[in-house]
């Protein structure tokens, strides 16, 4: 079986209430791998719950495009771990412009060159705007891949991609073996989501459509996406679980997830 890991983000209020519960509870269901979020801050944290479990870190979130320094990020992931260091989220209303692909593509080229002199890989994550905002014609994402340096990692979210339109197993063939790893999340796709964007501010503060997206989301396979397929698109990457909200118990989810993968992803 590939390499699989979990997002913790997905656990973020288990986390809030008791990290070291909530981290000994993800190597019980039978993870061996998490992608942290935020784990500059609580580094210390992350790494007795990981010496505590036997968890590892390949890859972890942190918002590293708008840091003035970055200097403690590469230090939290040396420390934790973290090979390949992701930025999640820069928001929809600076995706509008070939000048805005072109500045945020020349940022993350600094970072990747940064990342490498500390040993580390850089990247981004995307959401599904990325595909839903054209510039002539083509996606932002389209544009800002054809800029970034060959050391530039990228981690596709097959679930927003889909969303956004794209055709996310093709994506991922285009894109080969830089795609490092992939959010593997499955859901509803309503049409009236590709175009519902959250906020500038927040990835959470979103319109009513949007919402559903979050909240009907499901373990995979049990979706609308085509996991499957997106899975034998990108043997390569690293399989990270994710659920951005669950209705149900979300331990149970990424529980639901890991057995799908176990019994589908060879």
């Amino acid at each position: 079986m590939p390499t699989t890991s979990v997002q913790l983000y997905s656990l973020r209020d288990a986390i809030a209430e008791d990290l070291d519960q909530a981290i000994a509870r993800v190597r019980e269901i039978g993870y061996e791998n998490v992608e942290p979020y935020a784990f500059v801050e609580r580094a210390t944290d992350l790494e007795r719950a990981f010496a505590a479990t036997g968890l590892k870190a390949p890859s972890g979130h942190v918002a590293v495009i708008d840091a003035d320094d970055t200097a403690p990020i590469w230090d939290a992931a040396e420390r934790l771990g973290i090979h390949t260091v992701i930025d999640p989220f820069i928001p929809t209303d600076r995706w509008q412009t070939a000048d805005d692909v072109k500045a945020i593509a020349e940022r993350v080229n600094v970072l990747t060159a940064e990342a490498a002199s500390r040993g580390l890989q850089f990247g981004y994550h995307n959401h599904q705007w990325e595909f839903t905002n054209k510039v002539d014609g083509r996606t932002v994402y389209d544009l800002f891949v054809e800029q970034l340096a060959p050391e530039t990692v990228l981690e596709v979210d097959t679930f927003w991609a889909t969303v956004g339109g794209a055709d996310a197993a093709a994506v991922l063939r285009g894109l080969g073996d830089r795609v490092v790893a992939i959010h593997v999340k499955d859901g509803k796709v309503d049409g009236d989501i590709r175009t519902a964007l959250p906020s500038s501010e927040s990835a959470l503060i979103v319109p009513e459509a949007l919402q559903r997206a979050f909240e009907n989301q499901t373990p995979a396979g049990q979706g609308d996406v085509d996991v499957a397929g997106i899975l034998a698109a990108a043997p390569q990457a690293i399989r990270v679980v994710e659920f951005d909200a669950y209705k149900g118990d979300v331990f149970e989810g990424i529980t639901e997830s890991l057995t799908w993968l176990r019994d589908n992803d060879k």
